[in-house]
């Protein structure tokens, strides 16, 4: 279990919401603090978090124990580039087997999903394991030690998508969550609403 890190990518501008998403309120706590706090249910001192945009705004704002905090300054060329930094970082922490991939503005997600990943990654740490949004695979994901390479050499915004779709080493965990993306103030009132039902 500790030699799993888990990144959470938080580096986009959130031009969408025209404010910085990561620090948009849900009840007393920040958007991104709601995401760190599963993270680190999962894997306490094992968490790393992706910022680019808005960057020294939101550690002065984020309550950060525990919390390895890295710089994409790339973060203007997409998604990819943030894994890419995310996986640099922990590559040169020899002991991880595997990342779990989280995204920032996905604060859903309920930990017995992740554990799930967890437990199925545990069966077999060979294979990638991915969400499945009905057919189509995404992140969460967990990314065995073998594909590290591969994972720094991706780019777009399209993150892992493409490698989880050519990849004949990946399982779809196949278990409902909610994989609600906070984007928009719509977004953003609809989760709020969910969670107050």
């Amino acid at each position: 279990m500790k030699n799993i890190a888990v990144i959470v990518l938080a580096a986009g501008k959130s031009s969408r919401m025209k404010t910085p998403k990561q620090l948009v309120k849900i009840g007393n706590n920040f958007l991104l603090e709601f995401v760190l706090s599963k993270a680190k249910a999962i894997n306490k001192n094992h968490v790393y978090c992706v910022l680019g945009a808005n960057d020294a705004r939101i550690r002065r704002e984020i309550s950060s124990s525990n919390v390895h905090f890295v710089y994409n300054a790339a973060f203007n060329e997409g998604l990819s580039s943030s894994i890419v930094s995310g996986v640099s970082e922990i590559e040169m922490h020899p002991d991880y087997k595997a990342v779990l991939i989280l995204l920032g503005d996905q604060p859903a997600i309920d930990k017995e999903y992740l554990d799930a990943m967890i437990a199925l990654f545990s069966e077999d740490n060979s294979k990638i394991i991915a969400s499945n949004y009905k057919g189509k695979l995404g992140v969460p994901a967990i990314f065995p030690k073998s594909y590290f390479s591969k994972l720094k050499n991706i780019s777009g915004d399209f993150g892992a998508k493409e490698m989880l779709h050519t990849s004949k080493d990946v399982i779809a965990l196949n278990r409902p969550t909610n994989f609600i993306d906070i984007d928009t103030e719509k977004d953003l009132q609809d989760f709020k609403n969910s969670i107050l039902k």
